[in-house]
C-alpha cells in the first residue's frame, strides 16, 4: 500500500486520513500548529471551564445526510441553532434579515407579502444585472436597511467599500420574509458535546497515521511519498514564489465576566463607528453546560500578513489572476493533489470540507484501482 503524507490536521486532512488510513496506506500528517483541527479548534477554559472556540465560532450545520452520519461516528453532537442579534444605530435587532427584522426597523406590522412588496418599492433599480454587493443590496432592500446593516459591517470585515466587493457575496445572505430567524437553513445542525478537537483527534486515531505537529511541509520532502495531499495554502507550496494571496485575518480580544454578558452567542456591531465587527460569548455555544464564569471576544478583521492566520479568501479580479497562475502550477506537480479551503482558495463551510475530502479519498482508491494518476484538484479552484 501507499505512503502518504498530508499536509494539515484540519477536517481536510483529518477525514482522508481516516479513509485512506483505514484503506490499509500508511499516513503522516502534518501541521505547522501544536495542536489539531485548524481553526475549527476548541479548547477548555481553564479558569472558566468554557469550552471556547479558539478561532471564532463553528456552528456544523449540513443538508447532506452522508456528511451528518459521518461526523456523528466520531463524535456527539447537540442541538443548537445559532440565532445572531445585530447593534445597528443604538438598537438591537435579529438577524438574518427576517419579518421582525424589518417590522422592527421600519415600525411596521408588515404580513410576508406586504414586506416583499416594501422591498420591491424601496428597492433601486439599475439599468442592468447588480455589478457589485452595494449594487446588489440596494436593489434587494434599498438604502436604508443597506446603510443600517451591510454598509459598515462589511466594510469592516473585508477593509473596503462594499461597491468593491462582488453581487455574489450578499447573495449568499438570507432575507426571509417571515419570523424564522436561525440563521443557517441547512436540515441539521448542532455543536460537539466534546469540542471539535475531540473530534479530529479521533478521525486520526489510527494505528497507520503518525501525526507530526509544529512540523513545516515543504515541497522537498514530497519526494519521499507515494503521493501528497496538501490543504495548506497552494501558495506556501511554492514558497509564495510569485506572490501571497489575499485574505483578511481576525484579532481576537479576550473579556473576561461573571455571569451572562450579552445573552447570546453572537452580536453583530453594523455601526463603522465601532471598530469590531463581532462579540461571540462562548458559554452559549453549549446551552447544556453551566458556568460561573464567562469568556467573549471581541472581533477585529484586517488584511493578513504573512504572520497570520487566513481565514477569508479575497478572491478580487488581482487574486484571482495571482491563483490562476498557482493552479497551473499545481496542476504540473507529480503525485500531489490539492484540497480544504487553503488548498484549493475558497471559502467553504465545514460540512463542503468534510464531503471533498470524502471524494478525494474515495477518487484516489479509484484511479489507484485503475492504475490512473490522481488529478491535482477534484474541485477547481477557479470554477
Amino acid at each position: 500500500m501507499a505512503h502518504i503524507a498530508i499536509v494539515g490536521a484540519g477536517f481536510s486532512g483529518a477525514v482522508l486520513a481516516q479513509e485512506l488510513g483505514q484503506a490499509g496506506h500508511q499516513i503522516d500528517v502534518f501541521d505547522t500548529r501544536a495542536h489539531v483541527a485548524g481553526n475549527c479548534h476548541t479548547e477548555r477554559d481553564a479558569d472558566s471551564g468554557v469550552m471556547l472556540h479558539a478561532y471564532g465560532p463553528h456552528i456544523f450545520h449540513t443538508s447532506n445526510q452522508r456528511v451528518w452520519d459521518y461526523i456523528r461516528r466520531f463524535g456527539e453532537f447537540m442541538p443548537f441553532v445559532n440565532r445572531v442579534k445585530a447593534i445597528t444605530g443604538g438598537r438591537v435587532y435579529s438577524l438574518p434579515l427576517n419579518l421582525l427584522t424589518i417590522n422592527q426597523f421600519v415600525g411596521a406590522t408588515f404580513s410576508p407579502a406586504q414586506a416583499e412588496a416594501y422591498f420591491a418599492q424601496v428597492g433601486e433599480r439599475g439599468s442592468g444585472e447588480p455589478a457589485n454587493f452595494e449594487e446588489q443590496a440596494l436593489h434587494l432592500m434599498g438604502r436604508d436597511l443597506y446603510a443600517a446593516f451591510f454598509e459598515g459591517y462589511t466594510a469592516k470585515q473585508w477593509g473596503m467599500p462594499a461597491a468593491a466587493l462582488p453581487a455574489s457575496i450578499l447573495k449568499r445572505l438570507p432575507v426571509r420574509f417571515n419570523y424564522d430567524d436561525n440563521y443557517y437553513a441547512s436540515q441539521y445542525q448542532g455543536i460537539p458535546r466534546e469540542g471539535y478537537t475531540a473530534i479530529v483527534t479521533r478521525l486520526l486515531d489510527l494505528p497507520s497515521v503518525t501525526v507530526h505537529l509544529g512540523t513545516r511541509f515543504t515541497r522537498a520532502l514530497a519526494a519521499g511519498y507515494d503521493h501528497v495531499f496538501c490543504s495548506g495554502p497552494i501558495d506556501a507550496w511554492f514558497g509564495c514564489d510569485e506572490g501571497r494571496l489575499g485574505y483578511r485575518t481576525l484579532d481576537f480580544v479576550r473579556e473576561d465576566h461573571v455571569g451572562d454578558h450579552q445573552g447570546n452567542a453572537v452580536i453583530n456591531y453594523c455601526d463603522l463607528s465601532v471598530p469590531w465587527t463581532r462579540i461571540s460569548e462562548h458559554k452559549h455555544f453549549a446551552p447544556w453546560e453551566q458556568h460561573a464564569g464567562t469568556v467573549v471576544f471581541k472581533e477585529y478583521s484586517r488584511l493578513c500578513e504573512e504572520v497570520d492566520i487566513p481565514y477569508y479568501p479575497i478572491r478580487l479580479v488581482a487574486e484571482k489572476a495571482l491563483l490562476a497562475h498557482y493552479v497551473s502550477r499545481a496542476r504540473l506537480e507529480p503525485n500531489v493533489t490539492f484540497l480544504g479551503r487553503l488548498g484549493t482558495y475558497r471559502y467553504i463551510d465545514m460540512h463542503v470540507t468534510i464531503a471533498e475530502a470524502l471524494e478525494v479519498a474515495q477518487r484516489y482508491g479509484d484511479t489507484q484501482a485503475a492504475r490512473k494518476p490522481m488529478p491535482s484538484f477534484v474541485v477547481d479552484p477557479l470554477g
